[in-house]
Order: structure tokens, then C-alpha cells, then sequence
């Protein structure tokens, strides 16, 4: 029997269609590294892939992004058994229905009487201790698709299984947060991706920008000595625009380089991370963070966990894997005290079957749990194990949290984003979960850092205008003034500044600024700030 929201490839018997859901999977983590699929560059830091991104088209009315706190995505990628990774204790079925594959409980540690873990993640057990985990059990979505391609979409994009969206979750944020970002692109990337794609989780309305350098130091030596292309003596003829835009591109690269080099340079790894690839890419996450580089989104991954065959040769070591390089990375933030600032969080596209297969392995399945990371969290299991009895008719168990729901939480209590603009990213109706992490309050006004801070007439020129305005980091500035319909009339600045508080003399008479209302408008950082103002 045919599961009606795509069945097709979930069990590695229906050989040519789980072969051909794989190609589509790998032909467009090849597209996406090579950049063919995203406008980017690729970078590498010590051999990992580095990406850098961004987008944007809207205006934003409060500045969200100044909060100390960040997000790190780490990608179970494959669909993980969350069966085996957070053991439902004592339940006879699970045992029944896994002769092979249960975990004993005598190859367990116990999170809680009910709850267990296997004895390969003992790593996790102090975090665990000190209340800095949380698990979320059985997360997944209404009517679920089993190829990787589609169901890593719908998480990617948070859409419903018949909805296809181009754009991702946290490329929506990004949007949001910065409107002026292709004209007045920060020198920080707002998220940063360690891997060896640039991901769909990324992707704003227009564009995908990705990063790439070969190491932080030779980028370095690149931005300082290379050459920073001029935007102020183009036109605006087709020709003009195409050459500004790759201009810009360029400059961006340098900026990010810059960047990315001093806080990778500033940061110091204080602990020894395991040898192993995740390892290896939160050894890097955790130097920029504190470097203070100021990226705000972070994404790790790990593969391998399409687990069709050998499963007990396979998970029990992407599990210890996984669980050493996580406990390495918070022990490497407690040694700054910025292990409360970081919040990680697990997700893998789809969970596995409850039952085991004919190739002492697992197929594609529904829900599956989601850990999250961070000092202050707490201690805590949210909902309850899948229900392995009264399955659905395809004998998957029924997820209980919507995965989008928690994404809610994350904007909401973790960044401190409105429910307003969480509802604009993830859609309406979503339900965030009730104290699963620390509530940061949302900045007050839009101005904390970066700002418009004020103009008048200059008391020894009444023909001048002064403009104070304050930049949080270097980079490109635009400042121009708006007619009362908000057509830019007049460019007064198009230049890279250093951060801190400016004064611009602004001409009246030479400018033509006659008597009437006006609005003057800042772009910088990605985003926009904008106030009125009237010449008598």
C-alpha cells in the first residue's frame, strides 16, 4: 500500500526510486556547492566549506538583530531514528517490534525514569545534569513525505507538504532584518554556514549570498591589499547596473573577509574537539563566536544517518559523534562564560520506521526528537514518545509537535522577535512551546546602535544642514533625502565609513533643497533607518 503525500523511495527495496530521490538529493548539494544553484562564492576555513549569507527586499521597523544571543542549526542529515536516540524505557513493544535494534537497557543512561539514552551519547549526560538539554519528543509535520529531497524542503521552508516555497525560514528573517542589504551590505554576515552546501534554510526572496575563501588569512591578506571597486562613477544604464551589482558582490567579499579573519584570529578554541568532522566545524562556529564576529545564525551538519542497512554498525557512532563534538563545543563557550548565549539545536528531515527492515536496518518514517543546547535552559523532556501501538495506517506514529511550532520559539523567546513578524516567517497559527528557552525581550525602538540620531541648521551657516548619524561597524553607507513621495532626489553620501558617530554638512543651496517637507533616509548594515524633515 502507497502512502498518498509521496511513499515512493522510503524503503531502499523500491531500489530505482530511492536511487533516484538520492540523485535529486546530491545533484543539488552539487549545484549549491559549485554555486550554480545559489549566486555565491564558496570559502573554507582549515578545510570546511564556509558560507556567508544573506538577502533581502523589505523594510524593517525595529532592529531584532541587536540581541548578544545565536542560533546553531546542526543538521542530522539522512533522517535520523529518534527511536534509538531517545529510548522510550520499559515499553515492551519497542522491544518487540526492534529484536536487533532496540538499545538495552543495560546500554543505557537515564535522562528520567521513563527516558534513556544510549551509553554512546554519554557525553551529553553532564549537560544533562546541569541543566543545559532539553528534548522535544516526536516533532514532525501533517502528512509527511519520505524523500529526503522534498521533506529536507519542507523543513528547510517551513511549508506544509503541499506547499512549495523558494525561500527558507531563516532567509525570511534575514529579509526582514535587513532591507538594504545588496545596497548597503553589512561587513558581518548575519548567518554563516559550515558545510559543503549553501542551504535552502537560507534563502531569501531574491538571492542567496554565499561567501567563499580559501582560509581566513590569506582572505585577509586579500582584503587589505586588493582592490576595493568604485560605485560612485557608474550610471544607471543597464550595462552600469549589471557592473555595479558584481562590483558589490566583489566588495562584500572583501568586507566579509575582513570580518571573518579578525574574529576567527581573535578566538581561541580552549578545550581539544574530537576528530571528527562536526567536531572540526564547531571547533570553527565556536572561535567566531568568540572572536565576536556578531553572526547571529550558525549551521553544522552531520551525514550519514539514511540508515537502510547495518543500522547497529552505523547510528551508535554518529551518535557518539555527535554527542562528544556538542559537549567539546559548549565546554569551549563556558571557558568565556557565552555558553548561555548560544542555543543548539538538532533537526534531521525526517525520522525512521519503528520497524526494523530485512537489512538489520531502518526506512524512512515520521517524527523523530529535536535536542536543544545552551547553559540556562533548564532540564526537561517536552511532550511524550511516539505511540508505537496506535500507529496511523502505515504504521507510522503520529507526530505530537509541529516542528514549525518550534521554529515559533525560537524567533519569539530565543531572538526576541514579535509574534507579528514570527507569524510573517513561519505563518500564522503556530503555537510557541511555553518556557522550552529563555524569553530575551525585544529591543526598544530601532535605533540602539546603528542610527539616525538627529539634524538641524547649523548655528554658523544657515545655509547648511547638519546631519548626526552612528554606524555600529564599518562598512557601506547611503544616505540620500526623499521627496514627500519617497523617490530618492538627492544622494548626499555613497561611501564605506569606519564604525562610530558621523557629522555630514549637507549644502543646502547647493543640493536645490528648497522650502517644503522632505524625509532623509540611512542605509547601512542591511538595513534602513528614516526620518522626516522639513526645510523652511
Amino acid at each position: 500500500m502507497s502512502h498518498p503525500y509521496h511513499n515512493k523511495g522510503r524503503t531502499i527495496e523500491n531500489t530505482e526510486e530511492h536511487a533516484k530521490d538520492h540523485k535529486r538529493w546530491n545533484r543539488r548539494d552539487f549545484l549549491q556547492s559549485t554555486g550554480l544553484f545559489a549566486a555565491g562564492l564558496a570559502a573554507t576555513i582549515h578545510g570546511m566549506p564556509v558560507y556567508a549569507l544573506g538577502s533581502s527586499t523589505q523594510i524593517s521597523p525595529l532592529n531584532f538583530f541587536e540581541t548578544d544571543r545565536t542560533l546553531v542549526l546542526i543538521q542530522l542529515r539522512g533522517g535520523n531514528d529518534g527511536l534509538n536516540t531517545v529510548i522510550d524505557r520499559f515499553n515492551s513493544e519497542y522491544y518487540n517490534i526492534r529484536p536487533t535494534l532496540a538499545i538495552s537497557e543495560s546500554n543505557l543512561w537515564a535522562l528520567d525514569q521513563k527516558t534513556g539514552m544510549s551509553k554512546q551519547m554519554i557525553d551529553l549526560k553532564p549537560m544533562w545534569e546541569e541543566d543545559k538539554m532539553k528534548i522535544i519528543h516526536n516533532v514532525g509535520y501533517p502528512h509527511p513525505n519520505y524523500s529526503h529531497f522534498r521533506s529536507s524542503d519542507i523543513w528547510a521552508t517551513a511549508s506544509d507538504t503541499d506547499e512549495y516555497k523558494k525561500d527558507g525560514w531563516i532567509g525570511r528573517y534575514i529579509d526582514y532584518e535587513m532591507p538594504a542589504f545588496t545596497e548597503a551590505q553589512p561587513t558581518v554576515p548575519p548567518a554563516l554556514q559550515i558545510g559543503v552546501q549553501t542551504d535552502l534554510v537560507f534563502q531569501g526572496q531574491n538571492n542567496n549570498l554565499a561567501l567563499a575563501i580559501s582560509s581566513p588569512n590569506e582572505f585577509y591578506k586579500l582584503a587589505v591589499s586588493g582592490q576595493l571597486y568604485d560605485l560612485t562613477s557608474l550610471d544607471q544604464t543597464p550595462a552600469d547596473l549589471s557592473l555595479a551589482y558584481v562590483r558589490q558582490v566583489a566588495n562584500s567579499a572583501f568586507r566579509y573577509s575582513q570580518s571573518i579573519s579578525n574574529a576567527y584570529n581573535k578566538g581561541r578554541n580552549e578545550v581539544i574537539y574530537p576528530d571528527n568532522n562536526l567536531a572540526q566545524q564547531l571547533a570553527i562556529v565556536a572561535k567566531l563566536i568568540k572572536g565576536r564576529l556578531g553572526t547571529k545564525v550558525f549551521m553544522v551538519y552531520i551525514d550519514g544517518f539514511d540508515t537502510h542497512a547495518n543500522q547497529n554498525n552505523n547510528h551508535p557512532v554518529l551518535m557518539q559523534r555527535l554527542s562528544s563534538s556538542i559537549s567539546a563545543f559548549y565546554k569551549d563557550l563556558a571557558k568565556q562564560e557565552i555558553d548561555d548565549k548560544v542555543l543548539g539545536m538538532t533537526f534531521s528531515e525526517f525520522g525512521r520506521t519503528i520497524y526494523e527492515n530485512g537489512s538489520a536496518g531502518t526506512d524512512h518514517g515520521t517524527g523523530a526528537p529535536i535536542m536543544l543546547f545552551g547553559k540556562g535552559l533548564g532540564k526537561g523532556i517536552v511532550g511524550q514518545p511516539p505511540d508505537l501501538i496506535n500507529t496511523d495506517q502505515y504504521g507510522d506514529p503520529l507526530f505530537e509537535t509541529d516542528f514549525r511550532d518550534v521554529y515559533a520559539t525560537v524567533l519569539q523567546s530565543w531572538l526576541g522577535m514579535p509574534s507579528e513578524i514570527s507569524d510573517f516567517i513561519i505563518g500564522k497559527d503556530r503555537t510557541p512551546i511555553s518556557g522550552l528557552v529563555p524569553v530575551q525581550n525585544p529591543p526598544v525602538g530601532s535605533e540602539s546602535f546603528e542610527a539616525l540620531l538627529g539634524h538641524k541648521i547649523s548655528d554658523e551657516n544657515k545655509d547648511v544642514l547638519l546631519i548626526h548619524y552612528s554606524i555600529r561597524q564599518e562598512g557601506p553607507v547611503i544616505l540620500e533625502i526623499l521627496d514627500r513621495s519617497g523617490q530618492t532626489i538627492r544622494t548626499l553620501i555613497h561611501q564605506f565609513k569606519p564604525k562610530g558617530s558621523h557629522l555630514l554638512e549637507v549644502h543646502i543651496k547647493k543640493y536645490q533643497l528648497h522650502t517644503g517637507s522632505y524625509q532623509y533616509r540611512l542605509k547601512t548594515g542591511g538595513k534602513i533607518y528614516q526620518r522626516d524633515l522639513v526645510i523652511w
